[in-house]
């Protein structure tokens, strides 16, 4: 069996935050497609990728589909002048992933039946709500009680507004790293809320989104510990300096979690080897696929770290992640964007039963689905 090719599928779509995601499909030449996803978080990102991803497919076309860690190290070490994290290393992801769908399809056999086996019979799962519905008080309390009713058992969201008329920059970006008071006591009064609602037995996750300097992220961190008992903080200030990260970590009660903007083991070594977070939360399309989550998460077992990987887009996103964490002893929980999965029915043809809260794997092999073509057809967005 030999690779024929690599196609990014830029598909529109109400159910992503973003608007749309981007999959990724590696052919071969005995008809059996692999399935991938590097969904990003701006649309200029998700075309540069597409432009990369074509590339990428010229360097693998004639490969053996079965090779997947040398042709993990040959896509990686493909970008080492330019610099193998970010784009990159979301490229090698995808593909990386595709491949093992390839060859758990080959072996008709799931993916985590070829990574060890499992050591657990479901996933369990962390949600976030529709803050959307947070304009009032009753949509706070009603959509915390579906969380809660649904199974779910932790939940994670931001509290905190973003500020100032350039608020898609303050999304995506660090600017001043700053936050009001007044809006401090707001972050503070909806967590006490959704607490309050949850009960006592809930776990509540908070994510700052790496948005705030030290001095901003040690005062809302403590404001939260006192509001709603957290049980953890997430990426208080921005990934690049882990000096930063120590400074809020040796000044806080909280548990602190990071990782999702982390590309490889490597980048995990320093944070583990400091002793910079309780949790560690790479992303499966972001970090270096399938393979490279499962070394990731033998990184941190010799550290008593518990992985908890992090999903910021569509069903193969879940489904990657969810296929390693089957086989990880050291598993925490891993994380949906809804709490509400059918969301996803319309991408593909195999729904997602988390019902309870935790996400069931099927026997099928490979990731266990496959997509609606004609629905990505239909939606496929054109690339200039």
């Amino acid at each position: 069996m030999k690779i024929t090719g690599v196609t990014p599928w830029l598909v529109k779509a109400d159910s992503s935050y973003w608007g749309e995601y981007l999959f990724v499909e590696v052919t071969t030449d005995e008809g059996i497609s692999g399935w991938g996803e590097i969904t990003s978080t701006t649309k200029i990102a998700n075309r540069a990728l597409c432009a990369i991803l074509k590339q990428v497919g010229a360097v693998i076309a004639g490969e053996d589909p079965s090779h997947i860690e040398r042709l993990w190290h040959k896509l990686f070490r493909s970008f080492t002048y330019m610099g193998s994290r970010g784009a990159a290393c979301e490229c090698v992801s995808a593909i990386d992933i595709a491949l093992w769908d390839i060859r758990g399809k080959v072996l008709d056999k799931p993916i985590y039946e070829l990574l060890g086996g499992p050591v657990r019979d479901e996933i369990s799962l962390y949600t976030h709500p529709d803050q959307s519905k947070f304009t009032t008080k009753e949509g706070v309390v009603a959509e915390i009680r579906a969380i809660v009713d649904s199974g779910h058992v932790a939940l994670k969201f931001d509290p905190y507004p973003y500020q100032g008329h350039r608020e898609r920059e303050r999304r995506d970006g660090y600017l001043d790293g700053m936050m009001s008071r007044s809006d401090e006591r707001k972050a503070a009064e909806l967590t006490a809320l959704i607490r309050e609602t949850a009960g006592p037995e809930i776990e509540i996750l908070i994510d700052a989104h790496g948005r705030f300097d030290v001095p901003t992220a040690i005062r809302l961190c403590r404001s939260l510990e006192e509001a709603g008992n957290i049980d953890w903080f997430e990426e208080p200030v921005p990934p690049e300096s882990y000096g930063a990260l120590k400074q809020v970590r040796d000044k806080v009660s909280a548990a602190i979690s990071v990782g999702e903007r982390a590309h490889t083991k490597w980048d995990f070594v320093p944070i583990l080897e400091n002793k910079l977070a309780d949790y560690i939360m790479p992303d499966v399309t972001w970090t270096g696929g399938i393979t490279e989550l499962k070394k990731i998460a033998t990184l941190a077992e010799a550290y008593y770290v518990p992985i908890s990987p992090h999903d910021a887009g569509g069903p193969i996103n879940v489904l990657a992640g969810a296929h390693v964490m089957m086989t990880v002893p050291n598993f925490y929980r891993l994380e949906t964007s809804r709490w509400d999965l059918s969301i996803y029915n319309v991408l593909m043809h195999t729904p997602l039963d988390n019902s309870r809260g935790s996400l069931k794997l099927s026997r099928s092999p490979g990731l266990g689905i496959e997509m609606n073509r004609d629905y990505l057809t239909a939606n496929q967005l054109e690339l200039a």
